[in-house]
C-alpha cells in the first residue's frame, strides 16, 4: 500500500483529483492538507471535507495556510465560482477538520511514513512553510508530484505564469530550492487531447453515481472558464491529469529533469517557471549567474506529454466506483 498526502486549494478539479486518490485501491491517503488559493482557506477545507464525505471515506483534513508567504491573496472564484464548486449550492460537510495545523500535520507524517508520495494541487504556501520548520522533510519524502508551472508554453493566469506558481511565488521558489524529489506537472497537459469532449463529459455523467454527477457539476463553471480563456471546447481537469501521473508514473510518455528557476521580482513575468532546458547553467560561463537565480537544487522531473487515452480511462474509473 503506498502512502500519499494531498495537499490542495479545493476547488472542482481538485474535488475530481481526490476522489481519484482516494478510489485508488493500492493508496492510503493520509491525510488532505488545504491551502488558500482558488478559493480561501475555509471554503477549501469545506471543499475538501465535502469531496470525502461524496467519497464516504473519513481521511483526515487539515486547515493550512489561510494567504501566501507575504502577498495578499488572489483567488480564482472567476475560474471555480464563488464556492470553487460552481455555485451550485452545496451543503455543508457533516464534519469539521482537525484540530492540528496542517504545517503540523505534514512535518509529523513526513517522518511518521517514510517515502510517502506528497501530491501539491494548489499554492506551495504549505510546503514552504512546512520545509522552513523542518528542513529534513525533504529527505523522508519519496516523490513530490507538483500541479504547476508553464514549462514550454503560455500561462493560465498571464502569458508567464500558471496560476499555483503565480499565487504565491516566494513559496514556490523555496520549494524548488529545496531537496525534494519534484515532478512538475505543468498546466500544458491538462490541453489538447487531454481535454474532455462533450461526448465524454456525456459518457462520465451516465455512469450514474454521485461521484460522476459530482465530478461534472462542479466543474461547469470552470467549462466555461476555460472556453472562454482559451476558446476551447470541452472541460481541462489540470489536478487530475497530475494526480493521474502521481498514481501512475507512465502515464507521462516523455520526460527530462532540468534545473528551475522562480520568478518573484518581476511584475510582468511573476511566477515564471524558467526551465534550464539546454542545461546552459552547466557552462561555467553562466553558473555563476544561473545559481544565483536557481539557488542549489539540481534539478526537477518535468513531464511534456501524457497518456491521454490512459488518463480518461483512470478518471472514468475512479468516478464509476
Amino acid at each position: 500500500m503506498r502512502s500519499f498526502l494531498i495537499d490542495t486549494d479545493t476547488a472542482s478539479d481538485d474535488a475530481v483529483a481526490i476522489m481519484m486518490a482516494l478510489a485508488a485501491p493500492d493508496v492510503w491517503v493520509l491525510a488532505l492538507t488545504t491551502v488558500a488559493g482558488n478559493v480561501g482557506l475555509e471554503q477549501a477545507t469545506s471543499n475538501a471535507l465535502l469531496t470525502a464525505e461524496i467519497c464516504g471515506s473519513d481521511v483526515p483534513v487539515f486547515a493550512g495556510a489561510g494567504r501566501p508567504l507575504i502577498r495578499a491573496l488572489q483567488d480564482a472564484h472567476w475560474f471555480h465560482g464563488y464556492d470553487g464548486l460552481g455555485d451550485h449550492g452545496y451543503p455543508a460537510p457533516k464534519r469539521r477538520h482537525e484540530r492540528e495545523h496542517a504545517i503540523d500535520a505534514i512535518v509529523r507524517l513526513a517522518h511518521a511514513e517514510p517515502g510517502l508520495t506528497l501530491v501539491t494541487l494548489g499554492p506551495l504556501t504549505n510546503i514552504a512553510l512546512a520545509l522552513a520548520r523542518d528542513p529534513e522533510i525533504a529527505a523522508k519524502i519519496g516523490r513530490c508530484v507538483v500541479m504547476g508551472g508553464a514549462p514550454c508554453c503560455e500561462g493560465n493566469v498571464t502569458p508567464a505564469a500558471e496560476f499555483n506558481i503565480w499565487v504565491d511565488p516566494e513559496a514556490a521558489r523555496a520549494v524548488f530550492r529545496s531537496r525534494l524529489k519534484i515532478e512538475m506537472v505543468g498546466w500544458h497537459v491538462s490541453r489538447g487531447a487531454s481535454v474532455l469532449s462533450d461526448e465524454e463529459i456525456a459518457a462520465i455523467e451516465a455512469l450514474g453515481t454521485a461521484k460522476a454527477h459530482f465530478a461534472i457539476q462542479s466543474n461547469s463553471r470552470a467549462r466555461e472558464a476555460y472556453h472562454t480563456q482559451t476558446g476551447e471546447i470541452g472541460l481541462s481537469l489540470a489536478d487530475p491529469t497530475a494526480m493521474a501521473v502521481a498514481l501512475d508514473r507512465t502515464v507521462g510518455l516523455s520526460w527530462s529533469r532540468h534545473r528551475i528557476a522562480i520568478e518573484t521580482q518581476s511584475e510582468l513575468t511573476r511566477g515564471m517557471t524558467v526551465v534550464d532546458r539546454l542545461n546552459v547553467s552547466a557552462d561555467a560561463n553562466n553558473a555563476e549567474v544561473w545559481d544565483a537565480a536557481a539557488g542549489e537544487h539540481e534539478a526537477a522531473h518535468i513531464v511534456w506529454t501524457i497518456d491521454s487515452g490512459r488518463f480518461k480511462t483512470m478518471l472514468k474509473a475512479a468516478l464509476a466506483a
